[in-house]
């Protein structure tokens, strides 16, 4: 047995030079292919998983850059101030082109009526264009109406003031003697009076009450008329404030607080007109707004 275990110095060399490979081997064997050459299942769920991950984090951070966006709501382009058009992308000179149109007293009444006037791109129009809001007897006009051709309409004359009956004492009856108030609508103006108390402030809030045409109401004016108008708080458009301004018909705080910027753009209204450039402004009410407004 002795012998077998005599080796020479380059026999021992030799030995343990195979040894070290072995256990070089051995370690390549279970460490290098976990951590360099890994394509095992487990790696390549983990890299599917990965992507995943990413692709749904790339979406939610899309999702909050649209969300920081500035939203845009109808609005009616008639009225865009200069914020309003710097925010949407317009130039200065085409918001300048809108003001000093708007300035001679004409409206824009479509979108293409809007691109004439600013001269903006298709592209910028088409963008916007969706939101526009416009009055609805622009959007809907009614067809005109033939007008009545009977001889209570040809033979009817204008009557004095003093002639008229007073709109806030006459009764359902004699308001059936117009031609076209029925007893519907003799009961409807009757009830809108009502709702006040005191009645009407002027012949303007006939055209409040649903249902009467023009034509019947102008029928209405040359036999009654508000003689003893009820009495209302007036407030300086000039100094109101938005508590004020709120508390009369057809405005709210939105329209309040766009009365307000506008007054001070402007360092104050020159005559009650003005209100028809504030944004957002209810035009169709502005008779029935001003009786509560002086200067």
């Amino acid at each position: 047995m002795k012998s077998h275990f005599q080796f020479t110095n380059q026999q021992r060399n030799g030995v343990f030079l195979l040894l070290a490979l072995i256990v070089i081997i051995q370690c390549l064997y279970w460490f290098v292919p976990n951590i360099f050459f890994n394509t095992s299942d487990d790696s390549i769920k983990n890299n599917t998983k990965l992507d995943e991950f990413r692709k749904e984090v790339d979406a939610l951070r899309l999702v909050e850059m649209e969300n920081k966006k500035p939203k845009i709501y109808p609005f009616n382009p008639n009225y865009i101030t200069d914020y309003k058009g710097y925010s949407l992308g317009m130039s200065n000179e085409e918001i300048d082109r809108l003001h000093q149109f708007r300035a001679t007293n004409q409206w824009v009444n479509s979108a293409k009526d809007f691109q004439n006037v600013t001269k903006v791109s298709d592209s910028f129009l088409a963008k916007i264009s969706p939101y526009f809001k416009f009055p609805e007897w622009i959007s809907n006009p009614k067809p005109k109406s033939q007008g009545y051709n009977n001889s209570y309409s040809k033979a009817s004359t204008p009557k004095s003031y003093n002639q008229k009956i007073d709109l806030n004492i006459a009764s359902a009856n004699q308001l059936r003697k117009v031609y076209g108030v029925g007893e519907k609508l003799s009961e409807r103006i009757i009830k809108y009076r009502n709702k006040f108390s005191g009645g009407f402030i002027s012949d303007i809030q006939l055209n409040e009450i649903y249902g009467l045409e023009q034509e019947v109401i102008e029928r209405i004016k040359n036999d009654f008329t508000v003689k003893t108008p009820r009495a209302i708080q007036t407030y300086n458009l000039n100094t109101a404030t938005r508590d004020q301004l709120v508390t009369i018909q057809y405005i709210d705080y939105e329209i309040a607080n766009n009365i307000i910027e506008e007054r001070t753009l402007r360092g104050g209204f020159n005559a009650i007109e003005d209100l028809l450039k504030v944004e957002d402004f209810p035009i169709k009410k502005y008779e029935i707004i001003k009786l509560y407004l002086q200067l």
